[in-house]
């Protein structure tokens, strides 16, 4: 039997500090201007579903979920998924992905998106968006737009947007059909 070095736990506001520190220095001032970042800005992550990994108390890595939309269907956004540098190589990436992504299938969470590199992420199920069906609201490598997919479900298509909620366009969209049929309706009662 393999005992793992790592604590891994969900994580806590008082890991905030720390994990901005690490992810400045993986990612640099750069970060903020990727289209996933743009993509998880103002949004609530779901805080049961962000995880640190500790060794010794220290903080090593961690990995978030964000919720987000594909179209009409709700998914989640992975990242940042990092790891500190003196800690690399040590399996605890991996390790914070199969625990993030065991935990949003018993959620009940049906896929999990990322900008990524499928020789690194495809090892633990992820597959390659084809060109086109699914779209972000920036740039980004269309190679390394990747899909984990939890539960029996098709691979979304569409638009990806940030929360659970439709895009205000869809909802608009909408709601001027509901108008729409019910300005209908009344014309045929008054003829």
């Amino acid at each position: 039997m393999t005992v793992s070095k790592w604590l891994v736990r969900q994580e806590t506001p008082a890991d905030f500090l720390e994990i901005e520190q690490m992810q400045a220095e993986a990612f640099g001032p750069a970060r903020f201007e990727r289209t996933a970042f743009k993509i998880r800005d103002g949004v609530q992550q779901t805080s049961h579903l962000c995880f640190v990994g500790e060794q010794n108390g220290e903080i090593a890595g961690s990995v978030k979920l964000t919720p987000i939309m594909i179209g009409t269907q709700k998914s989640m956004l992975l990242g940042p998924l990092t790891v500190k540098a003196t800690y690399k190589g040590q399996g605890l990436g991996r390790l914070l992905l199969t625990t993030v992504a065991e935990e949003a299938k018993v959620q009940g969470v049906q896929s999990i998106l990322l900008v990524g590199d499928h020789p690194y992420y495809g090892p633990h199920g992820y597959q390659q968006v084809p060109h086109g069906q699914i779209t972000l609201p920036g740039p980004v490598d269309p190679d390394r737009l990747l899909v984990l997919m939890l539960q029996d479900e098709v691979m979304p298509v569409g638009h990806v947007s940030g929360g659970h909620t439709k895009p205000a366009l869809v909802a608009s969209k909408q709601a001027d059909g509901q108008l729409l049929d019910m300005m209908q309706g009344s014309l045929a009662m008054a003829t």
